[in-house]
This record gives structure tokens, C-alpha cells and sequence, in this order.
């Protein structure tokens, strides 16, 4: 299967790299803000719900992935605590919402109730498979 490669430049971009990146984990020491170059990155252990789908395709697989959004002025943690580097974060969604077009805020919401809002100058984010996909144990649920 080919890497998966995805750019968002708009709110509607972004929607798709959230879908792609839903039940991604990552730990919370792998997170990094590199304020000199205005860049949020976060590796990934991607979900690839693009595989796990039809009645025949029932296997569930994983791929090392990173998500990384340029032109960032700052990064706000929410329920997160940088001390606890091995701590495991599950993401469930990306959102943004507008300030002054075309900046706004980013937020990565993760299980438990924790987040990360990051203050854009506009939506500049990159998706990208680093590699071979494994087999995961199990195929996330979401309870309604």
C-alpha cells in the first residue's frame, strides 16, 4: 500500500486530516513546539481506518505517521502534564476555529478530556506515513 501523504491549507483540509488521523496515539514526550521555526509536531501511531473497512477487509492495521502544522505562534496544553512523557495520548478530532482570517486556533482533542489549542497564522499541516504498517491488536471503539 502507498504512504499516505495529505496537506491541509483550509478548514475543509483539515477535516480530512482529522478523519485520517482519528484514534491516532502518540506519547506525550514525543509532542514538540519548535517555537524558532513556528512548528508543532507530533509523531503517531495512525490508525488506518482506510484499510480496516468492507466486509472482507476486516484486518485492523497501524502505520508510524506524523502530523506536523507550520506558521504556529503557540501551543496550550490542556490536561496534559509534559512530566508524565510516557503518558499515552488518543486523538479524536481536529478542529479550528477562524480569529482573524485567516488565523485561528487549531485544538487536538484527545480522550479524557485533554487538548492542545494551537494559535495559527493559518492552516499549514502535513501528514505523512513514515513507514511499513503492522497489524494492530484491536480496532478502536467508540461508544455512543
Amino acid at each position: 500500500m502507498t504512504p499516505l501523504k495529505l496537506v491541509a491549507l483550509d478548514e475543509k483540509d483539515l477535516e480530512i486530516v482529522s478523519t485520517y488521523t482519528q484514534d491516532a496515539v502518540t506519547k506525550v514526550g514525543e509532542l514538540a513546539f519548535l517555537a524558532d521555526a513556528k512548528r508543532f509536531v507530533m509523531p503517531m501511531n495512525r490508525f488506518a481506518w482506510e484499510t480496516a473497512t468492507g466486509f472482507f477487509r476486516r484486518r485492523a492495521e497501524r502505520h508510524r505517521s506524523v502530523l506536523h502544522f507550520d506558521r504556529v505562534l503557540g501551543a496550550k496544553l490542556s490536561g496534559i502534564d509534559r512530566a508524565q512523557p510516557e503518558e499515552i495520548l488518543a486523538l479524536l478530532a481536529i478542529r479550528f476555529t477562524q480569529a482573524d482570517a485567516p488565523a485561528g486556533t487549531v485544538e487536538l482533542i484527545f480522550s479524557g478530556d485533554r487538548t492542545i489549542k494551537l494559535d495559527v497564522e493559518c492552516i499549514e499541516a502535513r501528514l505523512s506515513d513514515l513507514g511499513a504498517a503492522w497489524q494492530a491488536g484491536s480496532r478502536p471503539i467508540h461508544r455512543i
